[in-house]
Parts: C-alpha cells; sequence; structure tokens
C-alpha cells in the first residue's frame, strides 16, 4: 500500500538530519523569530504558482476556484495560527518526502553554523538560510499540515511536535482544503502574539508584502477575511513608484536572506524580446555560495507565471545575483526542459549578464566603496567567469580587484598595477597561495620588493586555474613569481634597496654543485637565485612547469603530473651560505646541509620537511653542534 492511498495512521522517524536539524531550532534562542511566517508564505506562494504553470495544460486542476490566495487564520482564545493556499496541494507520499527529510542543499551548513551560535545570540541565521517548513518549530510545539492535492479526492494529515517522529494519516475530505495546504500552528506558550492580528499584519508587510499572490488575514476564526497584501507583482511597477524599503522586502522574500541589496537592477527590456528583470545583488554571501552545484538562484516568469526557479540565467559565476526575469515572449506550454534550449531564453541570459556586469562596472566607477564591499564578498566568484567566460573576459579584468604588495590591505584594479609598472617591466607578477599574509611574506617575493615591483596576492582556489588562461592585458602576460626564472636584472633597483646577487663565487658555486648531485631527483636543479634578498633559500617550479600552488591543488585531488621536481634557488650571497659553502668535505655538517636547506625552503612554503624523521635527526645535530 503507498502512501498514497494509505488506510490508517502511520508513525515515521525523522531521518537523521531533519531530527537534528529541529532539536537545534527548538533549542536555540533568537531575537527575531518573525522570520517563520516569511519561509511558510514563500512556500505558500510558490504552491500557487506551481498550480498556475500547471492548470495551462489542465485547466480543470483550477476547478470554481480559480485566483490563488493565502489566507491567515488567528484564533487567539486557543493559541493557533493558521496558513492555508489554495496552490498545487500534497499527496500523502509527497507530504512524507517533503516534510520528513531534507533534501535542501545549504541545510548541513546551516546546522553547522547553528550549533556553533552561543545561546541568546542575534544570528539571524534562519534568514539567511531560508529553511522553510521547520522554521515553524521556533513557536509551535506541534504543528498540523492538511493537504490535498490539486485534482485529487484524497486528503492526508501530517502531524508532529518536532520531537523526533511524525504521524502521517488520511483525513476526510470534508475537514481538508478544497485544494492545496493548510497549516495548522499550536503556538507555544511564549508565542501567543503570533495569534495576534497586529503582529501578522506588520511582519507580513514588512517581510512578504509583494509575493505575487494575494494575503488575507482572518482576525478570528468565523470573521470574514480582509486584505493585507494585493498580490501586485512589484517588478511590473514604474520605477519612480518603489521605495527603496520596498525593494529590500521584495529582496529578502525573494533571496531568503536578511541583509539589505548592494545593487538594485529594475528594467524591462524591449526590442526583438521584452521581458522585466528584478535583480538584486546581496550585501553578505549567500549561505549556498561555494555550492559543489553553482546553480544560479534567479526565477523565471512567463507573463506573471512562474515558471522554474532552476533555468539558468545567468553564468555560474554570477550565482550569487538574486531576483526574477519575467518573459513576454517564451510560450507558457513548453517544458521547462524545453525552455532551458530556447533561442529567446538565450538572448535573456547575453542581455542580463550583460547589464549585470554594466551595473557592476558603473559601480566601480562611481562608487568605489561600495564596489570594494561587493568584491569583498564575492570577487572569488566573479574570478571564476575569467577561467569560464573567454567572451567577456577583458570585462572581468577590468572589475577584477587585488590585494598586492603595494596596496597597504586596499584593492587596487590592474589599470592601478599597470600604471605603477616599474622602468622594463614587461609582465604582471603575483603570488598564489591561501592565506593572505603567508602569501605576502614569501622568499620569492623579495627580490620583486627590492625592485619595487608590485606584486598581485591571489589567495583564492580559483586563482590558481585562471592565470593559467594565457591571459594578458594590453599586450603584458601574468607571470608567477614562483615559475621559471625571475629575470629581474633589466628592472632597476627601489632607492636604498640591494639586489641579489645571481654570481656565486667559487667556493659557494662548487657547493652548489655539491647540492645539486646529493639531492639528487629530489629537486630538478638547483641554482643561484636573483629573486631572493633576505632568505638562504627558496622553491620555484621550472619554466613551462605548472606553478607550485596548482600543482598543490592537483595533488589533492589525486591529478598531480608525474615527475615534476621544483627549483632549489639559494641566495648566493646569504651568510649561510657562504659558511656552508666553507665547511671542509670531511665535515658532518657539509653532508646534512643540503637536506636541511631543501628542508628549510618546503617549510618556508608552509609544507613539512621531506622526511620528517630524518630532518628532526639533522636538526638535533645541529642544535648539538652550536651549543658546543
Amino acid at each position: 500500500m503507498t502512501a498514497d492511498t494509505i488506510a490508517d495512521p502511520v508513525t515515521h522517524t525523522f531521518e537523521a538530519d531533519v531530527a537534528k536539524l529541529l532539536h537545534l531550532m527548538v533549542h536555540s534562542v533568537y531575537s527575531d523569530k518573525d522570520v517563520f511566517l516569511r519561509e511558510l508564505i514563500s512556500n505558500a506562494a510558490d504552491a500557487c504558482e506551481k498550480l498556475r504553470y500547471e492548470a495551462i495544460a489542465d485547466p480543470a486542476l483550477l476547478g470554481d476556484d480559480p485566483q490563488p490566495r493565502i489566507t491567515i487564520t488567528l484564533d487567539a482564545d486557543n493559541r493557533q495560527m493558521t496558513l492555508e493556499d489554495n496552490g498545487i496541494g500534497m499527496s500523502a507520499a509527497e507530504m512524507g518526502e517533503t516534510l520528513g527529510t531534507i533534501a535542501r542543499s545549504g541545510t548541513k551548513a546551516f546546522m553547522d553554523q547553528l550549533a556553533a551560535a552561543k545561546s541568546g545570540e542575534d544570528t539571524q541565521l534562519i534568514g539567511q538560510f531560508g529553511v522553510g517548513f521547520y522554521s515553524a518549530f521556533m513557536v509551535a510545539d506541534k504543528v498540523d499540515v492538511l493537504a490535498r492535492k490539486a485534482g485529487s479526492d484524497q486528503a492526508a494529515i501530517w502531524s508532529s511536535d518536532g520531537q523526533g517522529t511524525y504521524t502521517l494519516a488520511p483525513i476526510d475530505t470534508d475537514t481538508a482544503p478544497t485544494r492545496g495546504t493548510r497549516i495548522v500552528l499550536h503556538l507555544m506558550a511564549d508565542a501567543g502574539d503570533y495569534a495576534e492580528a497586529h503582529t501578522i499584519r506588520r511582519i507580513v508587510k514588512a517581510q512578504s508584502g509583494h509575493v505575487p499572490v494575494p494575503i488575507q488575514i482572518k482576525d478570528k476564526p468565523d470573521a470574514e477575511p480582509s486584505e493585507i497584501a494585493d498580490g501586485t507583482a512589484l517588478w511590473t511597477r514604474p520605477k519612480a513608484e518603489i521605495t527603496t524599503e520596498e525593494y529590500a522586502d521584495f529582496y529578502r522574500s525573494v533571496a531568503g536572506q536578511f541583509d539589505a541589496p548592494a545593487l538594485t537592477l529594475h528594467y524591462k527590456a524591449e526590442g526583438r524580446y521584452e521581458y522585466s528583470v528584478l535583480a538584486f545583488v546581496p550585501e553578505t554571501r549567500p549561505f549556498d555560495l561555494f555550492d559543489p552545484d553553482r546553480q544560479g538562484r534567479m526565477k523565471l516568469y512567463v507573463r506573471r507565471i512562474f515558471i522554474t526557479d532552476e533555468a539558468q540565467l545567468l553564468p555560474r559565476y554570477l550565482r550569487f545575483v538574486r531576483g526574477l526575469v519575467d518573459s513576454a515572449d517564451l510560450p507558457l506550454n513548453m517544458s521547462r526542459e524545453m525552455i532551458q534550449d530556447s533561442p529567446i531564453l538565450t538572448t535573456i541570459q547575453k542581455g542580463l549578464t550583460g547589464k549585470i556586469l554594466g551595473e557592476l562596472e558603473k559601480t566601480a566607477k562611481d562608487d568605489a566603496e561600495a564596489y570594494a564591499r561587493i568584491w569583498e564578498a564575492f570577487g572569488a566568484v566573479i574570478k571564476e567567469g575569467l577561467y569560464e567566460d573567454f567572451e567577456r573576459r577583458e570585462t572581468l579584468l577590468g572589475l577584477a580587484r587585488f590585494k598586492t604588495t603595494a596596496s597597504n590591505g586596499e584593492w587596487r584594479s590592474l589599470a592601478d598595477y599597470v600604471a605603477a609598472m616599474r622602468e622594463n617591466q614587461t609582465a604582471i607578477y603575483y603570488a598564489v597561495g591561501t592565506d593572505l599574509d603567508r602569501i605576502a611574506s614569501s622568499p620569492q617575493i623579495e627580490g620583486f620588493r627590492a625592485r619595487g615591483i608590485e606584486v598581485l596576492l591571489l589567495p583564492d582556489q580559483v586563482d590558481s586555474f585562471w592565470v593559467t588562461g594565457g591571459l594578458d592585458l594590453d599586450g603584458k602576460p601574468f607571470k608567477s613569481v614562483t615559475q621559471g626564472a625571475a629575470d629581474l636584472s633589466l628592472i632597476p633597483l627601489a632607492e636604498g634597496a640591494e639586489a641579489a646577487k645571481p654570481e656565486a663565487s667559487a667556493e659557494v658555486d662548487a657547493f652548489l654543485s655539491f647540492v645539486g648531485e646529493t639531492l639528487g631527483d629530489a629537486v630538478s636543479q638547483v641554482r643561484a637565485s636573483d629573486r631572493l634578498t633576505d632568505s638562504a633559500v627558496c622553491l620555484v617550479a621550472s619554466e613551462g612547469a605548472l606553478d607550485k600552488q596548482l600543482e598543490k591543488l592537483l595533488a589533492g585531488a589525486g591529478q598531480s603530473p608525474a615527475g615534476t621536481k621544483p627549483v632549489l634557488e639559494v641566495n648566493a650571497a646569504h651568510r649561510q651560505i657562504e659558511k656552508l659553502a666553507a665547511l671542509g668535505t670531511d665535515d658532518p655538517l657539509r653532508g646534512d646541509a643540503p637536506y636541511l636547506l631543501l628542508d628549510e625552503a618546503r617549510i618556508a612554503d608552509g609544507e613539512p620537511p621531506l622526511d620528517p624523521r630524518a630532518f628532526a635527526e639533522r636538526l638535533g645535530r645541529l642544535i648539538q653542534r652550536a651549543a658546543g
């Protein structure tokens, strides 16, 4: 017997993640629990919009009740709040699947942060993560969900106290909605305000006043309903009539976030195809910014009918943008799969992407501080476009901002970098790593600092990939400071700086040959360096080989190219090297020195010694010698 034809009540246990989530929500303290209502209204509005879409193919689903609506009924005497929609509804099977499991991406991240939050702290995580239906348990100690799927003659009730189990049972159709879903919240003792009309009106107007479905309220179970929101789609109204607060309210509703938009883009495209756009760049990172699926979150409407939120309206590197597109030209009778392949959608995608990038360019030009905040939040994602979007690479390079060895912690554009390039400098130099401070203190940068050469500091994982794409800016290629020979001799020193001396004395030259012979296959070459001024040694990649950071990333993914060995560069004028070179051939330290130098360079790069046990033994012998 399937869940669609259940004849008796059945008790189920929540999946482990749901049980954990409910426990955390019930036992965590929030100063703003109001967001649960926004989540329930958003779900109800989606259900109404889905029915409108299904009714295109099957108008009978609407029956004699074609107008979508959401009704909130209050019962203060019994401390209950009911939210009902006449949308698509759910079958018993769908209730068990939807309300008993968590399928929404990002929930694990939400639970991790929720568990780490301090009791009493206003973390606003619910607003950031939008966990939907389950947020009802912040205010209710029991929730009943009565539902009937549109076109079905069967109804069911889902009920739970949020303590680990839920019950699913059939109900008489006389007590169920004619169509849609009815959620009954049995409010906690300290949540009685949510059964008061003034509280609900305030929350709805603040958080859900612009959903495209009318919302009405009944102050008492037997009262006549009155309208709170008329369901007018905000994007259909003229921009001049919409306030900043209204845009912000709509953004929070459509984005499932609790911040304010950093940028708002509202326009109507007219020409071969006509469509309206209302898009937002958030102030803060959405929880799913680094979701492995990297899907966009723009909703697609056709003549105000919700079609899908899975149409890829923007390239993946703009997946942080939230909002919607409402097309006047896409046919309503096309499947979601066919719409994705439509040439109309391709035109919309191209126009929308260009508009958003243009708005970012305008902000970067007119309000550098605002743009710096946007880049701080989303630069790591936008840079994915440098690797993926060849057509717009020049625009993206113009948008890119970097911390550099000369920026004092501020963001610099590539135009700023090029304007400050040194005499005879022909490349844009960069250093890649995982930590900004560690990159800035890399020994490989020392010679560049000595010549006043600015180096881009690239701490994001994607940086290891886009710089390998053969990019250049005005004919100036990007060149890693940890790859190949530095060849800095043609660039004059900064005032007061001393250059490295790559020409080794005969004694040091002989020592470097000995180091190379001793290390053997552990390195590809040992050579005097012109990039070191303070450190004794460093590691770099051979010319034409992978940059060291990219090699690390590939190795972590099990894709390390076979046979790649680093180059050990040595500061020929360093006191440490001169002392080691002067050791007699029978001195035990001379035999340890090559390995100690290699491990010194590896440690400076944040890597462990090649052989930790052997390194400890050699270091012990060195300490004993120093101690006399």
